[in-house]
């Protein structure tokens, strides 16, 4: 009897085992408004990472624990709705059907709110009206909704605050101390804005990204160290008494044939946010083009994250193109956005393909709109500084407009020892991808620093025209754990000083006579020539190096004046002049957007690109809608 009992015991738990007890499946629909299908929502059995998402037709299915109790819907990266399974195998949800009581389920704590419940169900109100919008882009999904309610309703930019340098008293403060930023993105967003007919936020105006979107004409490196120096000093255009010191950083060119072999990860936002002509279509075509730049010897993976993160192509030779490119086309947008796991596989897929001698690198590509895990700028900021240790390096794309996060790209471009740039079109894509490639993909320096000594017989103030976003203590310099800038193959960095002379009237910011410390004598006038104004000192280590190199130059005139200094000063100075404008500088002065434009003209020189023409039609149009009256 006993062995009786123990068979039909076997026997049903066979049977339930092979009817898949423990877990069950449940499907449905998600629509909206009178039942329109609603795709790209993310449905995620609660308390877990298993989710799926809806398709074109709003359908879903997803396997589950018995023991789950609750889905939540995720909506655009904003709206939660939580249903109770119970015994149900089939949950349908419409979206404006229980506008009023999401309202009040929602938990504006969680971290994937960012918006109020208001903003949230008005979002959806707004969504119903344009659901027609006919989209027939790439990324298999109609409307576009996340995309247009966000640029006509809810611009939610974000960028970090700037506070402009100051002039500093060379008696008080001779060193002057900053980290390299080969980043361009700025420009290509403030042009965006400009084309748009909108004038740029302030904080979107980073001055030295603006003026080393251009190149200069800097000598070859020679020597030992993999980079030139280039200094230069004239009057300045905008205060006669001041003078503008120019200094120029050029990178050795490397030929694409003797590159070393690339381990990349591609790392694609494919969330519902990037639903948008402007973004996961234009992705696809800078991702191709940069594709069809790669050498058998390159590797890719792939990895997307939406509500979750994926690998979609396992590391792959870069002679088979056209597998890398089915890829990339098969890629959807729809979902929130769990860009800290992202980041977390994208640097456990480069570590499991690391090429000892090659470089690897991450390529990060999104409108930067985390919303779920590691999300807000310290976490990121964290989640960064553990991986750059391992030796892979960070290019980061940005894409979009509306909910554009360039604050949160900033940092981990920053602390991730990469590169940062804005796509805002498919020109941008290919000068970015094809025509720097190896500037934006070989790092043939890290952690570069600039520290410059003032003669204080000479100069009296000082003051650094942007980067102020990569200052450091002085003693950084000499730190080498201190995380700096890193340079790519043929990069050029700029940077300009506007200096105060001893003798010019300018008032110097002062300090009370110290009590402790004995005070110089400086000498109030003193000819310049054959006389050092300023010595030059950069630190750098080599990619793979964590000792830094010393390099050191004197700077000792002469003081050119203005008409007569080299283009690359005089271009400079007008990028520059215009971002003081668009900053709202009070240290422009009654310098006009007029006189930017002449300078510009004048000294354009060379310009086989027509980057330097665009520079000029951009500051004429900014003129004519905003500055036509100063």
């Amino acid at each position: 009897m006993k062995k009786s009992i123990l068979t039909i015991l076997i026997a049903l738990l066979s049977t339930a085992i092979l009817m898949g007890v423990g877990s069950r499946e449940i499907r449905g629909k998600v629509t909206l408004g009178k039942g329109q299908p609603l795709a790209g929502v993310t449905i995620i059995e609660k308390g877990t990472k298993n989710s799926t998402l809806t398709n074109d037709n709003g359908d879903y299915k997803i396997t589950v624990s018995d023991k789950t109790k609750e889905l939540e819907f995720i909506y655009i990266g904003r709206l939660i709705v939580t249903e109770k399974i119970g015994n149900r195998t089939v949950i349908n949800v419409n979206i404006s059907d229980r506008t009023m009581r999401v309202e009040k389920e929602l938990d504006i704590t969680s971290e994937l709110v960012q918006t109020s419940p208001t903003i949230a169900n008005r979002n959806i109100r707004e969504s119903k009206k344009i659901m027609s919008y006919d989209y027939t882009g790439s990324t298999g999904y109609a409307p576009a909704t996340y995309s247009d309610v966000y640029q006509q309703n809810y611009n939610t930019e974000g960028y970090a605050t700037i506070h402009e340098n100051g002039y500093k008293s060379v008696h008080n403060n001779p060193l002057s101390t900053f980290s390299i930023d080969v980043d361009r993105a700025s420009y290509a967003n403030v042009r965006r804005f400009l084309n748009q007919g909108a004038r740029p936020p302030i904080d979107a105006v980073r001055i030295e990204e603006m003026v080393n979107y251009f190149k200069y004409n800097y000598p070859e490196p020679e020597g030992e160290h993999p980079f030139s120096v280039y200094t230069e000093v004239a009057t300045c255009p905008w205060n006669d008494d001041h003078y503008l010191m120019h200094i120029g950083l050029k990178g050795v060119e490397i030929d694409k044939t003797e590159l070393p072999p690339s381990n990349l990860v591609f790392l694609l936002d494919v969330s519902g946010s990037m639903n948008s002509p402007n973004k996961l279509p234009l992705l696809k075509s800078a991702f191709t083009m940069l594709v069809n730049e790669l050498r058998p010897q390159d590797r890719v993976a792939i990895v997307v994250y939406a509500g979750a993160a994926g690998l979609v192509l396992e590391s792959t030779p870069g002679n088979q193109k056209e597998k890398i490119l089915e890829a990339i086309e098969r890629l959807e947008a729809g979902g929130s956005t769990a860009g800290g796991a992202g980041l977390n596989l994208a640097y456990k897929v480069a570590m499991d393909n690391f090429s000892e001698n090659g470089n690897n690198r991450i390529i990060l590509a999104t409108d930067g709109d985390f919303n779920i895990g590691s999300s807000s700028n310290a976490e990121m900021e964290r989640l960064i500084e553990k991986k750059r240790e391992q030796g892979v390096f960070m290019t980061v794309l940005g894409f979009g407009m509306g909910n554009y996060k360039d604050d949160k790209m900033e940092i981990i471009a920053d602390k991730g020892n990469g590169n940062y740039a804005y796509i805002d079109n498919i020109q941008e894509a290919r000068k970015v991808l094809v025509g720097e490639f190896g500037g934006t993909l070989f790092t043939i320096a890290k952690d570069v620093k600039f520290q410059i000594e003032f003669n204080p017989e000479h100069i009296k103030s000082y003051r650094l025209i942007g980067y102020e976003n990569r200052l450091l203590n002085d003693e950084d310099f000499n730190d080498d754990k201190k995380d700096a800038g890193e340079m790519g193959a043929g990069h050029t960095v700029t940077a300009l000083y506007e200096l105060v002379p001893v003798d010019a009237e300018t008032a110097v910011p002062s300090i009370d006579p110290l009590k402790y410390q004995p005070q110089r004598n400086i000498r109030k006038k003193k000819e310049l020539t054959n006389k050092e104004l300023l010595t030059i000192k950069l630190r750098y280590k080599q990619p793979e190096g964590t000792i830094s190199t010393l390099m050191e130059k004197a700077f000792a005139g002469p003081v050119v004046d203005f008409d007569k200094a080299s283009e690359n000063l005089r271009f400079s100075a007008a990028v520059a002049g215009f971002g003081m404008i668009l900053r709202e500088s009070e240290h422009i002065g009654n310098y006009s957007i007029d006189n930017i434009i002449e300078m510009a003209k004048n000294s354009k020189g060379n310009d086989e690109e027509g980057y330097r023409s665009e520079f000029i039609r951009l500051a004429r149009t900014a003129r004519d809608m905003y500055f036509a009256q100063k």
